[in-house]
């Protein structure tokens, strides 16, 4: 049966999802949490919570899934290593420079690779199993035959979200928070901006185009289970303890009970939190406008379903663990207790001698009833066995004492918090120097933008998608590199694989991976591998990870500033974003109502372009382009390429907008600084 995981926003949400029935739950610490705007934990919280909850038979996972700059990984793996100490079962990374430094300080800590990941082949799995990652969260955007083919190729444990929020971006691939007021998904800052109105072509109205309906996969938990998966993930550490108990407890019901839910469960998961009700589209491999919904402005939480799961979850003694007894009373011998777990631990304990019975001897009734007296505990006796010698006498004080001292034991082997080694990491490699004057890069949308005039450039190398790439390729002195798509499934993967090789033999030297599942279908391309930055590169360790894989340079999250790009140590040659529309949204679904070609305009006015993407998919571009040529801090920043990038543009405006970028020309018209100075939450 799956492991079922519950939102811990809050201690009184732990309790919730525990008592009713979770198996394990999630937690943030800090601020390097992908829900920094929930409640969360305090130390003191979470070295109560850890016993709390091992007693119980659940475990705890710490999130440390955002993504981290240099000077904050220290107190990350501090963090981490106080948290092991603590006995944490697991933590959640999305940061390829804190998987590297956890897996080298910390190597038997579990941990899990975040859906902030963007995991969605069986490559990019295999790629976290073989770094030391025992489970992959996998995006919410794959069906049942895309988690199966990835279940049936990677020896990882595979989890999947079963309950609570879609976002409509692809998770890990999101800057519309971050463009708009600075505020970042990737760093647990994310202001939602998908739930907002907008209009298509159009001055916002009240429709929300991008707001996606509650997942709900309270009909196909059977399925998964059938399937393999590990683990069923509920959404909700920024909804209330009493959404975590109600959801919590209909879906350990349904786990439990191996059944689908009856009306009234639908209809309390429905009441709990919902938009419009919830879909189930992804499971079926579906998209489209039946997927899409909003919760009513105003619309209230349902108090008494709310008041009855709060007054259980308060009452406690919901959470039982069920346990076996063997008692041995003897003439001329302390009395013995042993009580053993499900999970393997056996607990033997002594107590007083028992004497010769003056009047009625002790008798296997009262026995029964002093040990099984378990209320107030975390345990249930499911078995007693008593061999008891005649005509002895033990107060019921001491048989009390001799099952609070057993249980006690048994609490305490529970609770053990696991040895784990602690390793010095590794120092980073030496930093490589850079030129002194930076690399040009561009990358164009279609062939229809290059022309002669941009070839005429001193440009270094030429992006195109793979899936543009269609005819040999006109002479250029730089170097062609395509850019395999940052969103595709396994079934893709030949097809791609094909497109790569044609490239290849039309004039292309060089792929740019935005995916880590991208390595593995390319390792034997024959072509330079480059990363791009649909991976997030945030600090120096995540340049190691990215050099360790084989990759020739990489390109920097377009969320840094340029100070935390100057400090960063390059172990790779870098590449950031100097001009063009920065991807704001890469998405499964176009928005509602809208096909490639069109705008969101938000309340302020403002278009976002939306663009056609590999598979039928879709990227929301940012409503002005980025615009940073004539900074002149660009060559003290250490990097090797400043990236052009063109979306909307025309041939004529390609050529001309990189003819002045080259020269360092202030810009022409309405653009933005992007978070060059500014930066991110």
């Amino acid at each position: 049966m799956p492991e079922l995981l519950s939102p811990a926003g809050s201690p009184e949400a732990l309790r919730a999802a525990v008592e009713n029935g979770a198996g394990a739950v999630y937690l943030g610490l800090g601020g390097f949490n992908a829900r920094r705007s929930a409640k969360n934990f305090t130390w003191d919280d979470l070295a109560a919570a850890i016993p709390w909850c091992h007693e119980r038979g659940a475990r705890i996972f710490l999130t440390l899934n955002t993504l981290l700059s240099d000077r904050e990984l220290p107190e990350a793996l501090e963090m981490a290593e106080r948290a092991a100490a603590l006995g944490v079962d697991a933590v959640l990374v999305q940061d390829w420079g804190l998987l590297k430094l956890l897996r080298e300080a910390l190597p038997s800590l579990p941990l899990h690779a975040s859906t902030q990941m963007s995991i969605f082949t069986s490559g990019g799995a295999n790629e976290l199993a073989r770094d030391g990652c025992e489970r992959i969260v996998l995006a919410r955007e794959c069906s049942k035959e895309d988690i199966r083919t990835i279940i049936d190729r990677c020896p990882a444990e595979i989890e999947i979200f079963a309950h609570g929020a879609l976002c409509m971006c692809y998770s890990g691939q999101c800057a519309l928070s971050a463009l708009i007021g600075g505020r970042s998904g990737n760093r647990g800052r994310c202001a939602q901006p998908c739930r907002m109105c907008y209009g298509i072509d159009a001055p916002a109205a009240k429709a929300r185009p991008l707001s996606l309906k509650d997942c709900s996969m309270a009909g196909h938990l059977k399925e998964t289970e059938e399937i393999g998966v590990a683990c069923l993930k509920l959404e909700g550490r920024m909804k209330r303890a009493e959404y975590v108990a109600v959801v919590t407890g209909i879906y350990a019901k349904l786990l439990a009970e191996q059944r689908l839910p009856t009306a009234q469960e639908e209809r309390a998961l429905e009441d709990a939190f919902s938009r419009s009700g919830f879909t189930d589209s992804y499971w079926r491999g579906r998209r489209g406008a039946g997927m899409f919904g909003a919760r009513p402005e105003g619309q209230q939480d349902p108090k008494e379903l709310f008041d009855t799961a709060r007054a259980a979850y308060e009452k406690g003694g919901m959470r039982k663990v069920g346990i076996s007894m063997d008692a041995v009373i003897d003439a001329d011998m302390p009395a013995r207790l042993t009580v053993r777990d499900d999970a393997g631990n056996c607990c033997t304990v002594s107590g007083q001698t028992p004497e010769a019975a003056r009047k009625v001897p002790l008798s296997e009734e009262q026995v029964r009833t002093q040990l099984t007296k378990t209320g107030g505990t975390a345990y249930r006796c499911d078995q007693l066995s008593v061999t008891l010698a005649p005509g002895l006498s033990l107060s019921s004080g001491a048989l009390n004492a001799l099952r609070r001292d057993a249980l006690s034991a048994l609490s305490a082997a529970r609770c053990t918090v696991p040895a784990r080694a602690r390793h010095a990491p590794a120092p980073l490699p030496a930093p490589i120097a850079a030129p002194t004057e930076p690399q040009w890069t561009v990358s164009l949308k279609s062939l229809s933008q290059l022309s002669p005039d941009l070839l005429r450039l001193p440009i270094a190398r030429l992006l195109l998608p793979l899936e543009a790439i269609t005819e040999p390729l006109p002479a250029f002195r730089g170097a062609y590199c395509a850019v395999w798509p940052r969103v595709w499934r396994d079934r893709d993967e030949p097809e791609l694989k094909k497109r790569l090789a044609r490239a290849r033999e039309y004039g292309v030297s060089g792929v740019y991976l935005g995916n880590i599942g991208a390595l593995a279908p390319t390792e034997d391309c024959g072509l330079d591998r480059f990363g791009d930055y649909g991976l997030n590169i945030f600090n120096g360790r995540a340049l190691d990870y990215l050099a360790g894989k084989g990759l020739a340079s990489a390109t920097l999250s377009f969320e840094l500033r340029g100070k935390q790009i100057r400090e960063m140590s390059k172990c790779l040659p870098t590449e950031t974003l100097v001009y063009g529309r920065l991807p704001a949204m890469l998405c499964e679904n176009l928005p509602h109502a809208a096909a490639p070609g069109q705008s969101l305009r938000d309340r302020t006015g403002a278009a976002f372009p939306i663009m056609a993407a590999f598979g039928g998919r879709c990227e929301i571009e940012n409503s002005r382009p980025l615009y940073l040529a004539d900074r002149p801090e660009l060559q003290s920043l250490g990097l090797h390429f400043l990236r052009l990038r063109f979306t909307t543009e025309t041939a004529a405006d390609c050529a001309a907008i990189a003819r002045a970028c080259l020269a360092g020309e202030p810009p022409r018209g309405t653009f933005t600084r992007g978070l060059f100075e500014r930066g991110v939450e």
